[in-house]
């Protein structure tokens, strides 16, 4: 069979579906805020090469570096046989931090001892993998200090569960009945994506699908190549900045190179700043996926994500680097660093189409972790926080709402209460926060915290005023506050405090940056 429009549309959303479905399947058994509530995790279908099908995504930095983690997989685990499944969380073996465990499980066409025609993969979001602080998401000097590092092994091995391997995950956990019931919602969502494609391969046969996956391959490459194509030819630069945690100094550089060339692009991050001894350092499979995000926003929304689609784009990252550090550098703060990558690249852009690139987002993750003890039971809680998204030409930008690598759902103040020895007593618009100009910045939000019980709380976040574009001014700063008997006392972007019953923890989210003078 011959792969023409229509089939391609069908096969398309065949490949989708499977995604969908294993989405579906993690979010309904899921336990933990992070899946259930945020839905921060990605899946994927690769074929019998690991290259990716398809991918469904609420994570930008997902994209890029499941491909590798699959690779790694495959590499670490040489004879995989049916019933099999891979588990890892290792950064510089295609992941990302710690806390983000991906699932690898082969599928296998026949009965017979033939190697693995597909492969099922899916990465989520685990509150807490042990480490210095909750939510694994310290201040660490080092890989070590951030939690249990999971290199590629069996969690599944023949069909028959790794029970000692269960036993480590979950109990390197704040919450080890929490751990245990994500690891087996995730388990099932990957025999889901197993069971959906084996009955589409069996449905339409084993040529038909690998010819139509290859197929889309490229197609989503030539839709990427004809965007590129579409960008004035020319080199564009930008440069941005993070802060530092102790013992860096601040305003540490991110600089980007975007080079143009017909159909081809070159994204090169030389002139960025060398790891630093703190955990803002992002490994190498985080600059990838937010460099091409930035490209993928310029598509149109239905093409799907694919290998294809990340062949006109080179990334080049210095050695030794932030954006490429050497292990056992920790990177529990890589999610900042991918919000920093993407306002660098998106602001090269910028000067590119300048008509049609808004000015910086909130910037930040605003990850708020809390844990403790009540009633004699353990609690773990994690959650981003919404900002300001940078107005652009066509208008002023959304308020409170997530963005670029935090693209995850709203976590209700019901959910909250329901399972925290917490009350929250505001959330809602940060008004006038978004930056002034002929189009407004987005406004970020305010949300208070009134524990009830002695808690640990570990907060993640960053951005001192989000750039504006075409004369916009830039947002207004992020801050983050704890009140204890009456004293209202400003706390650090990146730290870690304890609180009591009454103290109040103030989040207040940068706003985006205004476009055009006012």
């Amino acid at each position: 069979m011959t792969a023409d429009s229509i089939s391609l549309a069908v096969f398309q959303r065949l490949f989708t579906s499977i995604t969908e479905e294993m989405e579906a399947a993690l979010q309904r058994a899921g336990f933990s805020p992070p899946i259930k509530d945020l839905s921060d995790a990605s899946y994927a279908v690769f074929d019998c090469q690991a290259r990716m099908i398809t991918q469904a995504t609420h994570n930008p930095i997902h994209l890029a570096s499941m491909p590798a983690s699959v690779a790694a997989a495959l590499r670490a685990c040489r004879v995989l046989r049916p019933g099999d499944t891979v588990v890892l969380n290792h950064p510089y073996h295609g992941g990302t931090r710690l806390s983000d465990v991906t699932m690898v499980s082969p599928v296998f066409v026949s009965n017979g001892n033939h190697a693995a025609r597909f492969f099922v993969a899916s990465r989520a979001h685990h509150a807490d993998l042990g480490g210095m602080a909750p939510g694994s998401l310290p201040p660490s000097a080092d890989l070590y200090q951030e939690g249990l590092v999971v290199p590629p092994l069996k969690l599944v091995d023949g069909g028959q569960r790794n029970e000692a391997l269960f036993t480590l995950l979950t109990s390197n956990s704040r919450a080890p009945a929490e751990r245990l019931a994500d690891l087996e919602a995730q388990l099932a969502a990957q025999h889901v994506g197993q069971r959906r494609l084996l009955e589409i391969v069996h449905r339409h046969g084993e040529t038909c699908v690998q010819e139509h996956a290859l197929a889309l391959m490229a197609h989503s490459r030539h839709v990427i190549e004809t965007t590129i194509a579409s960008i004035p030819d020319g080199v564009y630069r930008f440069e941005d900045v993070i802060e530092g945690p102790a013992p860096c100094e601040d305003h540490i550089p991110i600089r980007v190179k975007l080079v143009v060339s017909r159909s081809r692009m070159s994204v090169d991050f030389t002139g960025t700043a060398s790891q630093i001894p703190g955990n803002l350092n992002a490994a190498a499979s985080v600059a990838r996926s937010v460099a091409w995000y930035c490209v993928r926003l310029l598509t149109p929304a239905d093409v799907p994500i694919n290998h294809g689609s990340f062949e006109p784009l080179t990334v080049i990252l210095p050695p030794h680097s932030l954006l490429n550090p050497d292990p056992p550098a920790a990177v529990a703060g890589s999610v900042e660093t991918g919000q920093r990558i993407a306002d660098v690249v998106l602001g090269a852009l910028a000067q590119a189409l300048p008509h049609r690139i808004p000015a910086a987002s909130q910037g930040t993750a605003n990850t708020v972790t809390l844990s403790g003890v009540a009633h004699d039971r353990p609690f773990l809680f994690c959650e981003t926080i919404a900002g300001g998204h940078g107005a652009g030409p066509q208008g002023p930008g959304l308020s409170g709402r997530h963005s670029h690598v935090t693209n995850a759902r709203n976590t209700p103040v019901e959910a909250v209460e329901h399972s925290l020895p917490v009350r929250v007593l505001e959330y809602g618009r940060r008004l006038n926060s978004g930056g002034a100009g002929e189009h407004r910045g987005g406004d970020g939000l305010r949300r208070v915290y009134e524990f009830l019980a002695p808690a640990t709380v570990t907060i993640h976040s960053e951005r001192r005023g989000p750039y504006g574009l075409q004369g916009g001014a830039p947002g207004q700063e992020g801050v983050n506050r704890i009140v204890r008997d009456g004293v209202d006392t400003i706390i650090e972007g990146q730290a870690t405090v304890q609180v009591g019953p009454g103290d109040r923890l103030i989040v207040e989210t940068p706003g985006g940056g205004g476009w055009g003078a006012d």
